[in-house]
């Protein structure tokens, strides 16, 4: 059976917890070389040892620690990759945090711009440095983790929701400035999995997060959450040859019926569907707002 990665080079922030260790492990069963980075030197060589016992003796395994925040750690790992790899064609931007809970005049401020540094300004630096090598290459992959936060107003978590906000319209305008280079660029909604993060939500309690989300989170705690493979499907079809050409959207793992889209890219690409956009009055059939 055909591996959909197989040869390919991913690198994958975030790597060694949550979405970002299943990814890891499952890019690795999907043949491809792999940099994971995280802040934690320990949890990256937990995860290294564990994927060195599934690679094939061809597959490259490799990881750095970076804080995706610090741009020196960013310029240092674009050259640690493409220094130790001939070609790197997959960046996967993973890593993210919730931030300060609570009211936003009440959270600490310098908790709340640390959120937007690691999930939005470390996404931005990432998608920075890796371009110029996507483009002389003439082939590229950027997938970004992205989430609820992006399409509705999150309270109690404005950081969290301001930064995937922010991120998703910059993929977007990343992909319409880099067309005619075949890099596609697209966000990743992945669905509502358990992860640490759950756990951090329902530690923080109602008081902090509000009493709707807080009982969201503990109904999720108890079903299970979405499934992973959903998440990594989408995933692996994004960073595969199967999804060439698809290109600055943000496509749901649970509600978009993306395996059928390759057969409808021309549509795709000439229209606004699965993208940000405001909504008007008229599009919600009120004949008044709108003039």
């Amino acid at each position: 059976m055909k591996k959909e990665l197989n040869n390919k080079t991913a690198l994958i922030t975030g790597a060694t917890q949550g979405l970002g260790k299943e990814i890891a492990i499952h890019f690795v069963k999907e043949g491809a070389n792999v940099i994971l980075c995280a802040r934690d030197l320990q949890k990256l060589e937990d995860i290294k040892s564990k994927l060195k016992k599934i690679q094939s003796h061809s597959q490259v395994i490799l990881s750095k620690v970076v804080d995706v925040s610090l741009e020196v750690d960013i310029q240092n790992l674009t050259k640690f990759t493409f220094d130790n790899c001939k070609t790197c064609e997959i960046l996967i931007n993973n890593a993210g945090i919730y931030g300060p809970k609570g009211k936003f005049e009440e959270i600490n401020i310098k908790d709340w711009l640390n959120t937007i540094d690691i999930n939005f300004i470390g996404s931005a630096m990432l998608c920075h440095y890796f371009l110029p090598f996507f483009k002389k290459q003439n082939y590229g992959k950027i997938i970004q983790l992205s989430g609820g936060g992006a399409t509705k107003p999150m309270p109690n978590i404005s950081g969290y929701a301001a930064s995937k906000a922010a991120i998703v319209r910059l993929i977007e305008t990343l992909a319409e400035e880099n067309k005619g280079y075949n890099i596609d660029i697209n966000s990743v909604a992945p669905g509502s999995l358990n992860t640490g993060m759950l756990d951090e939500i329902l530690i923080s309690g109602s008081s902090k997060v509000g009493e709707e989300y807080f009982t969201k989170a503990l109904k999720q705690k108890a079903d299970g959450g979405e499934s992973f493979e959903k998440a990594l499907s989408l995933i692996t079809f994004l960073a595969s040859s199967k999804s060439d050409g698809i290109s600055g959207k943000l496509i749901s793992a649970i509600w978009d019926d993306w395996e059928r889209w390759p057969k409808h890219k021309k549509k795709l690409l000439d229209s606004d569907v699965y993208t940000l956009r405001r909504i008007i009055g008229k599009d919600r059939k009120m004949n008044w707002g709108d003039k």
